[in-house]
């Protein structure tokens, strides 16, 4: 609240009252052109969301143990977040992954690893989803390599590789190339799976860490169509169809408290993806479909009175499914703490669940459609977004404006902003800045101990000593001729990875042959 204005986060002013002259409700229907209310007619009605609850840490032996728990708890799908050295392309025995193995996310050094991950677990009678971008293509490869040994037809495994570099240049970091050789590594991915592996989702554009950063609602939805768009058009360039790589590309969003707000950026970023898509050619309507997973706002979570966060979580997924999200994470209580115990995690868990088959939200397509607040602020989410990507279009597209640090310096601004007024109590966050306590017991923690490292290098050892290392050699040779001719360097990890090469064996090949981006 400013000068007795209400306003949403995205510095939006919220009327008094509506009335129907102001909302410009019309008379689409759900599952039709330019989806913004859903992209099934059904919607879930016919099929829920996929709950998933991502999860990694420590081994893949653990990790391994959280998985079974979740799907023998209701989980429908699996997520999996990976460590710091696996996600800047690092083996756990190397000097800069000292101190961060297993951290916040499972170390992942080659595909004994991932046989290990997904033990007990057929690949073909799950979906999958890898927070992984920088290393995408080697932890895709170790997936395709597993499916194989398990006698998988891979035409039919499905899952998603998150795969967007973009976001990482402009609010979290973990790149490793620059940004041209990173694109056409994506674009190989594009290519190749949309020929060996059509069911699998080739990349995850994600507005959940530009918003994690700190941007507007409006920002995430601009700057994520816009990174969009950078993909396709770089897709398109390769000779590939928008119609055929469209249908594979999906999306992330972060699901914040500002409950109204965050049902219209959906709503928004449906009707206005529709819309790029068709001007950059599709005419297939499920390329032109907006399909994302949500997650809860991490960055949300307090680590005062942390009990708080049940209640937002809550009401953040009500919020996702309102909005028509085919996909749901939803945070622990204690992960502000540490990484969620098994208790919070079946808590999450159990929040969707509740919300699926209790509270009735289900039970019709599209219920804010109509509304007159609704309707209207999702007309102005998408007018203040659509003003991002022309000043973005007129820089010369997304990698410019990254390289100019545009995106960066909105994102700070904005986070600037939002964190000032919280110390100006001007925005409220209950028990933090408002409803404070002086003593509180802090819940279980769950922490991970310090020798995964000495575990994963005990593995390394034995993996080098065992595997042919003339073969893999000849392997990465292979690779490296492969990035430096411009040809589709998938197959060439995948026959590595099936051999033994590590993670880090094949990053190094990609950074003795692109380099390293310094920001």
């Amino acid at each position: 609240m400013a000068e007795n204005k209400f306003i949403t986060d995205s510095g939006i002013v919220i009327n008094n009252l509506y009335q129907p002259d102001s909302s410009n409700t019309n008379n689409e229907l759900p599952g039709e052109f330019p989806y913004t209310r859903g992209v099934q007619p059904d919607m879930y009605r016919g099929k829920l969301w996929t709950m998933r609850q991502y999860a990694g840490f420590s081994t893949a032996e653990e990790s391994n143990k959280r998985y079974k728990y979740l799907l023998a708890n209701g989980t429908m799908g699996l997520s999996v977040a990976f460590d710091l050295p696996t996600q800047i392309g690092y083996d756990s025995d190397h000097v800069m992954s000292e101190g961060e193995v297993g951290k916040v996310g499972v170390a992942i050094d080659s595909l004994r690893d991932i046989e290990t991950l997904f033990d007990g677990i057929n690949l073909q009678d799950i979906t999958t989803s890898m927070t992984i971008n920088a290393t995408a293509s080697t932890l895709l490869s170790f997936y395709i390599a597993l499916a194989k040994k398990q006698g998988a037809d891979i035409k039919k495994i499905s899952g998603t590789i998150q795969n967007d570099i973009l976001k990482e240049y402009a609010a979290r970091g973990t790149y490793i190339y620059p940004p041209k050789p990173s694109m056409r590594i994506i674009t190989d991915i594009f290519e190749y799976c949309s020929n060996e592996v059509p069911k699998w989702n080739t990349i995850s554009i994600s507005g959940y860490h530009i918003r994690e950063a700190g941007s507007t609602a409006v920002q995430e939805i601009a700057f994520t169509l816009a990174n969009a768009k950078a993909y396709s058009e770089a897709a398109i360039a390769k000779g590939l169809d928008i119609n055929v790589f469209g249908q594979r590309l999906s999306f992330f969003f972060n699901a914040h408290n500002n409950f109204f707000e965050e049902i219209a950026k959906f709503r928004a970023a449906r009707r206005m993806w529709a819309k790029m898509a068709k001007d950059l050619g599709a005419t297939n309507p499920k390329a032109m479909m907006l399909r994302f997973h949500t997650q809860t706002g991490g960055s949300t979570l307090t680590a005062q009175q942390a009990e708080n966060n049940i209640a937002r979580v809550t009401l953040q997924a009500l919020a996702a499914v309102m909005g028509g999200t085919q996909s749901l994470h939803t945070n622990g209580f204690d992960e502000a703490l540490n990484l969620p115990t098994e208790a919070a995690a079946r808590t999450a868990l159990r929040t969707q669940q509740i919300i699926a088959f209790e509270s009735g939200v289900v039970d019709t397509v599209d219920p804010m459609g109509g509304s007159y607040f609704v309707e209207e602020l999702t007309n102005q989410v998408e007018a203040q977004a659509w003003k991002y990507i022309e000043k973005i279009d007129a820089m010369g597209g997304s990698v410019s404006a990254i390289e100019e640090g545009y995106m960066q310096n909105e994102i700070a601004t904005a986070s600037y902003k939002y964190q000032k007024d919280i110390e100006n109590s001007e925005k409220v966050i209950v028990g933090v800045n408002k409803f404070a306590v002086k003593e509180e017991v802090a819940p279980p923690s769950f922490r991970i101990n310090d020798s995964i490292r000495i575990e994963q290098t005990e593995k390394l050892n034995k993996l080098k000593a065992e595997r042919n290392n003339s073969l893999v050699q000849a392997n990465i040779e292979s690779l490296e001729q492969a990035a430096k001719d411009g040809r589709n360097v998938m197959p060439h990890i995948i026959e590595a990875v099936e051999n033994l090469a590590t993670l880090g064996e094949i990053a190094d090949t990609f950074r003795g042959v692109f380099g390293e981006y310094k920001a």
